[in-house]
Parts: structure tokens; C-alpha cells; sequence
């Protein structure tokens, strides 16, 4: 009998059950027993083996400056022999039984719902997620390894059968021709060794969802988590770990910590790696692509690579639940979110009351430590997002009007923390079209909706896009003329952020993808295969 999805949904539950103090009681509880945690050594792993390095990699919170632990710098051979390991794994892997796959990945999401606060706090001092986001995303790791394990099921581990008719008067072959009876199995088989290249921003959810949509499929992994300048390790390892529990067997999963332009180089060059599953910048995901088949090997690729995302504010539109939406979308995270809201499109007729919308709810929202209850916008990831911020600052009062905020935030905190800004820039400044990873909104009027579409699809990338409207024309027109894989009508909650597994699929266009296919459907699992025809006389 097939398995219901249901979402995980956790602080809605609480919500409605009246409990949210306990929800922070368990958060905030969480927080201390990790924090009485940090500063240990932490190795690699590989076929389940403890492995070390020569030198280490310290993770620090950007937060406060915390020594969250000391990690292996890994190098090309940790990596080769990860993959050897991953290699090994496959042969025996790729054969078990779908159903014995999918209560695997089952056990890991009862797991993951069992340690769901003691995994948000590492997650929420690992990147200075809010309490809210980081339970959102644990949740989110949950419900992908749910829904893939019904998908698979559902789909019978992507096997079919087909019986042709047979001829036993036709002697002679030719394009076409029926043989006597043939039984025939159409199947998805695996690849065989994917590298999975996680981004710092979404370390639980991205990496989990990457990793067991290799591994449910009948993949085996090497997985390296963000080990340079935004490091998020220790939520890689507590993943590795509780795959481990849940019976993932050893070299199905390797964690190799370690710079990309070597661990992660070498899975891109390596023959023995057959996919690559990534999610970070398009320059990074191109010059992966291009430098494999630069060398004449072929590998899968399933990228996503950013977006500069759009929502367009009409004139016909419910302004209060559209500036809602968009400071949440544009702000939340402090905008470092591949989805987050960079450009909005407002009618000139109501472009000043829009800002002062705007600007109202952007003066309530508290910066500071994230892991307090009521701070909405937390540190930036590091230095080098901190001087993009700065820079992005100049070039905007150089040549256009900012409108609010510009300036380090005061925390008393050591941290990159810094004030979200509103600015009105034309549409042909470099800053409208490159990604900044900030929270940085930057508007542009305009006089019709033709135009504003126009403007909202002038872009390399197609990730996310909102529109504010009650005119069906426009609403219409948005839905078959905009040019990107995630779309939202009038969501008050966030104009392009918060896409749910199971309802939305999360998908790229454009520059923002490769596969056309998205993170969350009934579509994803199956890129990790390669389709085979057998057929029996």
C-alpha cells in the first residue's frame, strides 16, 4: 500500500497547538547543549573509516567568532580514495532492493525528526540561520527523504515491463520487424559514483536532498560540504552520521572536508565519478561543466546556479500584502538565498507609497544575534560577502537613490552584520542583473505591464518571480510569459521564497539550471538514471 506524504510543518504545529513557547524552549535548550559541544577535532570519513590530514580547517560561527571545530583540510587523495571507496560501494549498492532503499532513507528522516532542534541549533550558529528558518530547513531535509522514498516506491523502483506481440511468419530482420514473442523491461538504472557539491546557505536540506536523491536511485556519493570561506561542516558530519544510523552502508556515503579547488576539482576530473549534483554560483557550475568536457570525460550534471529574482507590484495590487511579501522574500536570511527577491517592479503610480510600505517594515526588523527570538536579520555569511555588501553600497549612491539602509549594523557583536537596503536603480545598471547573495532590494518603476515583464525577464538567470495583481490580464499574462521554473501569485507570506517539497517543485531556468527538472517532484530522481531496454525471446 502506497505511503501518504505529509509535509513535516513543524512550527506550524506548534502554532496551532498553542505550544510555541515550547518551541523555543526546545530551540533555545538545543542551542546550549551544542554550544557545550564546540572546539573538538572532527575527521574525514571514508568507507566508514576515520581518516586525517596533515593540516586543519577552523570553523567559526559568524556570529559571534565561536570556534565551532576544527576540521580535516582534505586533498586530492582523500578525494581519490573517497571515490574508490564510492566506486567499491556500487557494485553491491546499486543492486539492493528499491523497498529496502526507501525504509533506509525513511529511518533517516524519523532520525533527522527525532534530533530536528539539536540539528537546527548547529545549523543556526553554522550560517546565522533564525530559529525559524533552521527548523524550516531541517524540516525540509525530512520531507525529501519522505517523498523520495514514496516516489521510488510508488514508481516501482522505475522498472516496467512491456510484452511485444510476436510473428512466426516473418523470417528476415529489418527496421521494425516482429520477432517471435518478446518480453521486454524498460528500467532506470544508476550511474554509478556521484560527487555532491553542497552550498553553505542551505547545508541540511540542499545536501540531504542532493545526497539521497543519489543514493535512493542506487547511486553512491562523495560528498563535500562548504569548506572554504562559508564553511558549514559540522551539519555535513551530523548528516554523514545519521545516515550512518539509519543503515546507509559504508562507502555509500564518504564526507570529505576540503577546498573545492582540490577535493572538489578532482571530483570533476576524476573518470570514476559519473555524476556531479552541485548548488552555487553559475560561474562555478559552468567551469565545472565546461572543464569535464574540456578533458574529454562525460559525467551528468544536475546544477542549480543562482538567480537574480523579480517580482513585478501592479498597480491593481493589495499593497500591504505586497510589501509583506516582498521584504520577506527579499530580507529573510539577509538575503542569502538563491530564491530571495533582488528586483522589484513597481507602477509608477504607486512607487512612493510602495517605499513607504517598504521602508515601515524594514525599520521594524531587529538585526543582531539570530539565535534570539526576535531578531529577523542575522550576520552575513563572511568577509567577502561583507565588502560585495560595501561595494554594492558605492556603485548604488554613485548613480542611483538609495532609499534605506547602507550601513554596518551596530550589535556589538563580532560579526559581518549590516543594514538591508532599498534603492532605486535604472534597469540597465550592472547591479540589476548580477547575483549579490545581500540583502540588497533594488527597484525600478514602470509605466506598463508589457514593459515590466520585459524588464523582469532581462536576466541570464530564471529561478524564482512574484507578481502582486488582481488583474486576470496581467495574472495571465505573468503565467505564460514569465521566464523562470518558480512562480507565485499574491503570496503575502513571501513574493519568492519558501518553495514546500511535495507542492512546489524548485526548479531553474535560463542560467539558474541544466536539467529543467526541480528539487521536490515527482521529476527529480529520475536524473540520477540512465534509461536501459532489455528484451527476452
Amino acid at each position: 500500500m502506497r505511503s501518504k506524504f505529509t509535509n513535516e510543518f513543524t512550527y506550524r504545529r506548534f502554532l496551532e497547538d498553542d505550544k510555541e513557547d515550547e518551541f523555543d524552549a526546545l530551540f533555545d535548550s538545543a542551542v546550549e547543549k551544542v554550544r557545550r559541544n564546540m572546539g573538538r577535532v572532527h575527521p574525514i570519513y571514508i568507507d566508514g573509516r576515520e581518516a586525517y590530514s596533515t593540516s586543519k580547517l577552523v570553523e567559526k560561527s559568524p556570529i559571534d567568532g565561536l570556534v565551532i571545530g576544527y576540521f580535516q583540510r582534505g586533498g586530492r587523495e582523500h578525494a581519490r580514495q573517497a571515490i574508490s571507496a564510492a566506486k567499491a560501494a556500487f557494485e553491491t549498492w546499486q543492486y539492493r532492493d528499491y523497498r529496502e532503499r526507501a525504509t533506509i532513507f525513511r529511518k533517516f528522516a524519523d532520525l533527522a525528526a527525532r534530533d530536528k532542534f539539536e540539528l537546527a541549533a548547529v545549523l543556526s550558529i553554522e550560517n546565522g540561520k533564525s530559529r525559524y528558518e533552521s527548523v524550516g530547513e531541517v524540516d525540509e531535509a525530512i520531507d525529501f527523504a519522505r517523498y523520495y522514498s514514496i516516489e521510488l516506491e510508488s514508481n516501482k523502483g522505475f522498472i516496467r515491463k512491456v510484452t511485444l506481440p510476436g510473428s512466426v511468419s516473418v523470417k528476415v530482420g529489418f527496421q521494425g520487424a516482429p520477432s517471435p514473442s518478446e518480453r521486454i523491461r524498460i528500467a532506470l538504472r544508476p550511474y554509478g559514483v556521484f560527487g555532491v557539491l553542497a552550498p553553505f546557505n542551505f547545508p541540511v536540506s540542499i545536501s540531504a536532498g542532493m545526497g539521497i536523491g543519489a543514493m535512493i536511485t542506487g547511486n553512491t556519493v562523495v560528498f563535500k560540504p562548504s569548506s572554504t570561506d562559508n564553511m558549514t561542516m559540522l551539519t555535513g558530519l551530523k548528516l554523514y552520521k545519521l545516515f550512518s544510523e539509519a543503515g546507509v552502508p559504508p562507502g555509500v556515503f564518504n564526507f570529505v572536508t576540503g577546498p573545492g579547488s582540490e577535493v572538489g576539482d578532482e571530483l570533476v576530473i576524476n573518470k570514476d565519478v559519473a555524476g556531479i549534483v552541485f548548488t552555487g554560483s553559475r560561474s562555478t557550475g559552468l567551469g565545472m561543466i565546461r572543464k569535464t568536457y574540456s578533458a574529454g570525460l562525460q559525467k551528468t550534471f544536475i546544477v542549480e546556479m543562482g538567480g537574480k529574482n523579480p517580482v513585478i507590484v501592479s498597480k491593481t495590487c493589495d499593497l500591504d500584502a505586497a510589501a509583506s511579501g516582498v521584504v520577506g522574500a527579499a530580507f529573510g536570511f539577509a538575503g542569502q538565498k538563491c530564491s530571495a527577491l533582488s528586483r522589484v517592479y513597481v507602477h509608477e503610480s504607486i512607487k512612493e507609497i510602495f517605499i513607504s510600505k517598504v521602508v515601515e517594515r524594514m525599520r521594524s526588523m531587529k538585526i543582531g544575534n539570530p539565535l534570539k527570538k526576535d531578531v529577523f536579520i542575522g550576520p552575513l555569511i563572511g568577509e567577502l560577502a561583507f565588502k560585495r555588501y560595501l561595494e554594492s553600497v558605492e556603485k548604488i549612491k554613485a548613480s542611483g537613490r538609495l532609499l534605506y539602509g547602507g550601513s554596518k549594523a551596530d550589535t556589538a557583536l563580532d560579526g559581518f552584520y549590516v543594514e538591508p537596503v532599498l534603492a532605486e536603480l535604472r534597469q540597465n545598471h550592472e547591479l540589476v542583473h548580477e547575483e549579490l547573495f545581500l540583502p540588497v532590494l533594488l527597484l525600478i518603476p514602470f509605466k506598463g505591464f508589457d514593459e515590466a515583464l520585459s524588464m523582469a525577464n532581462d536576466t541570464e538567470y530564471g529561478l524564482t518571480a512574484g507578481l502582486y495583481s488582481t488583474n486576470k490580464k496581467e495574472i495571465d499574462a505573468f503565467s505564460k510569459r514569465m521566464e523562470s521554473g518558480v512562480m507565485y501569485v499574491n503570496r503575502a507570506v513571501s513574493a519568492t521564497t519558501g518553495a514546500i517539497v511535495g507542492a512546489h517543485t524548485f526548479v531553474g531556468w535560463k542560467g539558474s539550471g541544466l536539467t529543467g527538472k526541480g528539487t521536490g517532484s515527482k521529476f527529480y530522481l529520475e536524473q540520477f538514471m540512465r534509461e536501459q531496454s532489455l528484451s527476452l525471446q
